[in-house]
């Protein structure tokens, strides 16, 4: 199975790549809980999202998924319920308390979390048309197919990690930065404007 996927391996971890790094709902949500929580805190962001996509590939490669996204209506309650998600936690970040960032100080507040990540790409068409492409372009149609289908899923996982975390380690360098509540309210709301353009854009997608 190994020796017949390294000819598409290649331009599948350049996909996996571009798809991973590229500024989206997700990466801007890790960028921002990395710069007011710190790195850990969006650990577990990371891994949800990374997980939540790669369990999606899986499940189109099933067949199961391309199904639901056959459903009359279905791909468009997703679409839109993603879009509403995003925005309520555009606003939570808009209007959160400009409070400086006091590495010494704990912070119990609500955080997006490992759930919260994994959520936000199953609602996401996105991810869904992603894994579509990803069966459909790189898994084939042979008897190994299934195999595949487990083989590309464990790739993409690997190297969204590292690309995400990216955004964190980002968040956390801009940390330094947002030393007074003026700096701090600023990047929130630079944030949550940011979040909500890339939510209300993917509709014209």
């Amino acid at each position: 199975m190994l020796s017949s996927s390294l000819p598409s391996l290649l331009p599948f971890l350049l996909f996996a790549f571009v798809a991973s790094i590229t500024p989206g709902p997700t990466n801007i949500l890790v960028l921002s809980n990395s710069a007011r929580y710190g790195f850990k805190a969006a650990l577990p962001i990371i891994l949800g999202a990374c997980a939540g996509a790669a369990g999606i590939v899986l499940l189109v490669g099933s067949g199961l998924g391309q199904t639901l996204m056959n459903v009359p209506g279905l791909p468009a309650a997703m679409r839109w319920a993603g879009v509403i998600w995003l925005s309520y936690l555009a606003w939570q970040i808009f209007r959160a308390p400009p409070a400086a960032i006091d590495p010494e100080a704990g912070d119990t507040s609500r955080r997006l979390g490992l759930f919260g990540g994994a959520s936000l790409q199953l609602v996401n068409p996105k991810t869904w048309m992603m894994a579509l492409a990803v069966v459909s372009v790189f898994a084939g149609n042979g008897s190994e197919r299934q195999s595949q289908v487990l083989y590309l899923s464990l790739v993409f996982f690997l190297v969204s990690l590292p690309c995400i975390g990216v955004w964190a380690i980002l968040g956390a360098g801009s940390a330094r930065l947002l030393r007074s509540p003026t700096a701090m309210q600023r990047f929130n709301r630079g944030m949550a404007l940011l979040l909500l353009a890339s939510a209300w854009l993917s509709l014209l997608a």
